[in-house]
């Protein structure tokens, strides 16, 4: 009986420690999108060895089933828009007129040239919906107090990473660094964020560093301009149909 106690005790307990990571995850992702809706406006600055690319972008979303960016320079790409919605992706290409559904198989292909992927600019997946979350340690980064948060895909789940290890600050549950790893556990990317500013009332870092550990000299920089929170947002945003009207 006493033997049955303590493990049942050691289950409730890593239950409890895991729904913390989930609520913690939670509360992360709510700050980024709002309660409601978001808007942002920001440069995206591809970095290689011998040359740098910058584009600019609007970008909308509603909850986590919405999202929708759109492309304003350079004017190559103007007027490209992606749409998330649900469970579906789409790409309007104005070049050739052509509004795309993108199958799960192109996910891990990357954005516009740039070190992330189309679903880490879609976020497709949920991170508290399908992975298993559990803090494994601490660690303060920048003089903020940080939770490590390891993050290991649900079977079956519509994710492209093998597993996510992040870290967040304890007081404004700003997503400060995060590592992505392959389905054989070795680490593809790391994204640092920095450069804490006030958007809407809200403390969130306004740069993010995206960097393939294999590829030397090579990263993606992204500064948000304009972050907006709970705000009201025309449904015909996420429409395939209207993407091309997007401005």
């Amino acid at each position: 009986m006493r033997k049955l106690t303590i493990v049942f005790l050691f289950s409730l307990s890593f239950f409890t420690y895991s729904q913390d990571a989930n609520n913690i995850l939670k509360k992360s992702e709510e700050k980024i999108r709002g309660v409601k809706s978001s808007y942002t406006e920001m440069i995206i600055t591809v970095v290689r060895p011998k040359w740098k690319k910058e584009m600019t972008m609007k970008g909308w979303s509603v909850g986590e089933d919405y999202f929708t960016s759109v492309i304003i320079t350079p004017a190559k790409e103007k007027g490209t828009v992606f749409l998330k919605r649900e469970n579906e992706v789409w790409n309007y290409v104005p070049s050739i007129e052509r509004t795309i559904k993108l199958p799960p198989s192109m996910m891990m292909q990357n954005w516009m040239g740039t070190d992330f992927t189309n679903d880490d600019l879609v976020q497709r997946s949920s991170i508290t919906d399908d992975y298993t979350n559990t803090i494994i340690g601490e660690e303060t980064i920048d003089d903020l107090d940080c939770w490590i948060i390891q993050l290991i895909p649900k079977e079956d789940a519509p994710v492209v990473w093998g597993k996510l290890i992040m870290w967040i600050d304890k007081n404004d549950y700003m997503q400060l660094k995060t590592q992505f790893f392959d389905e054989y556990d070795d680490m593809v990317n790391v994204m640092n964020s920095k450069i804490i500013k006030n958007f809407g009332g809200k403390k969130l870092p306004s740069v993010i560093e995206f960097v393939p550990i294999e590829k030397e000299g090579n990263k993606t920089i992204v500064e948000r301009l304009i972050w907006m929170f709970d705000i009201d947002i025309n449904e015909r945003f996420f429409m395939p149909n209207y993407m091309k009207n997007l401005r």
